[in-house]
């Protein structure tokens, strides 16, 4: 079965992991904060914990941090678990980001943060909101979220440039993965100190188990994610509870962090991620080439909306809007390839935060019943791409 992920790992990630030494984080997050042309590099466990403490350090409570209503639910979690409200904002069509109009109507004196997300890799006019800020006379503290989107640019300048910090994830399912992981880069010197202090008086040690599991979930990945034996892995994750604390991030009803979210990222994980920064500009460019070609391919489908083709993306995944997900991922599974959907919530709509919903939210709901991820991981054949064009094709060719 043709996996909907991948991470890009060979022998090297191994022999990493093993020799890590103990400036293994300090050297990964300079190493990272260098790659993406910022100054300072902060590394946690999870990206979602980097989110927490950065709100923390800046002394952010009780107020509003506006977000989008479509986006990754564990982000939402950390603002409310860091003592502030989540203000969802619905989302823009062309490019699955904050309205930028809806956002400018959202502001008010309860604003403290914007969380700016570029979804699936697909960047925004963040510039635009820089100025929305300038002209709102706030002091609004401005985070890129760069979890889908570690390269993207707007205008010819990287996103995680254009704001106060940007927030990046490291974890199976992105660019580069270090198994677990993420990391807050900034060109504030303030910022920095304020972060570091923060993480290094309340986060602890990794503990020697924890350093055993991910050395283990490494050595499972390439196991699990070998064509010949994903079909395994596939079965077990739809069937099962077995890789359920692998591949169930969040729960429905219930606002929580990870048991371990106040841990630091051992060594084992930063060896891992320096060897991954090395293969970015490959990973980024393969990802751009697969987009393009299911761009020009596709082209013709009958279905809401087309993969987007837009400039500075990085296409962590690539985006179909349709109807009838569910039996399209049958139909693709029976083909012997697995479909994606990555985001099949709109937040304000789930039952934990719900009591955050201020009005409806309608192109996020959209989105959360009708987007599919394609397969656009770097390891795809010319064959693989071929069987996903023809299947996909197809299918929709067969329903009209």
């Amino acid at each position: 079965m043709i996996p909907r992920i991948k991470p890009y790992f060979n022998h090297k990630e191994i022999f990493a992991a093993f020799r890590a030494g103990h400036n293994a984080v300090e050297e990964f997050e300079k190493k990272a904060a260098s790659k993406f042309k910022t100054k300072y590099g902060v590394a946690f466990l999870y990206g979602r914990s980097g989110l927490y403490a950065l709100l923390k350090c800046m002394g952010i409570k009780d107020s509003e941090v506006i977000m989008p209503a479509y986006t990754c639910v564990v982000a939402a979690n950390a603002v409310a678990y860091s003592g502030n409200i989540p203000r969802f904002v619905d989302i823009s069509l062309d490019n699955y980001s904050m309205d930028l109009d809806l956002l400018e109507k959202a502001l008010n004196n309860r604003t403290k943060a914007i969380i700016g997300t570029s979804l699936f890799g697909y960047p925004y006019d963040a510039d635009r909101l820089k100025e929305i800020i300038k002209r709102s006379g706030r002091e609004i503290l401005l985070i890129q979220d760069c979890a889908h989107s570690l390269g993207a640019e707007c205008n010819g300048r990287l996103l995680c440039n254009i704001g106060d910090a940007a927030l990046f994830a490291f974890s199976i399912n992105k660019e580069i993965s270090s198994i677990y992981g993420g990391m807050i880069v900034t060109n504030s010197e303030e910022i920095y100190e304020r972060l570091k202090k923060y993480r290094d008086g309340n986060f602890g040690a990794p503990s020697v188990s924890q350093k055993l599991k991910m050395l283990s979930l490494l050595l499972t990945s390439y196991t699990a994610f070998f064509n010949p034996f994903y079909g395994i892995t596939n079965f077990l994750e739809r069937n099962t509870a077995i890789l359920d604390p692998i591949t169930k991030y969040y729960k429905e009803d219930v606002i929580d962090m990870p048991k371990d979210f106040l841990d630091k990222l051992p060594a084992v994980n930063a060896g891992i991620g320096d060897i991954q920064l090395d293969k970015y500009d490959a990973i980024k460019d393969t990802h751009r080439a697969i987009a393009k070609l299911y761009s020009e391919e596709l082209k013709n489908l009958k279905v809401i909306a087309l993969p987007r083709m837009i400039e500075g993306a990085t296409y962590l995944y690539c985006t179909l809007l349709i109807n009838n997900r569910e039996r399209f991922t049958k139909y693709m599974r029976k083909k012997g390839i697995q479909i994606g959907d990555y985001i099949p919530y709109a937040i304000p709509y789930m039952k934990a935060h719900k009591k955050y919903k201020i009005g409806d939210y309608p192109n996020s709901l959209l989105c959360s019943q009708n987007i599919i991820n394609l397969p656009c991981h770097p390891s795809l054949s010319r064959n693989e791409l071929s069987r996903i064009i023809r299947c996909t094709t197809d299918y929709f060719t067969d329903e009209s």
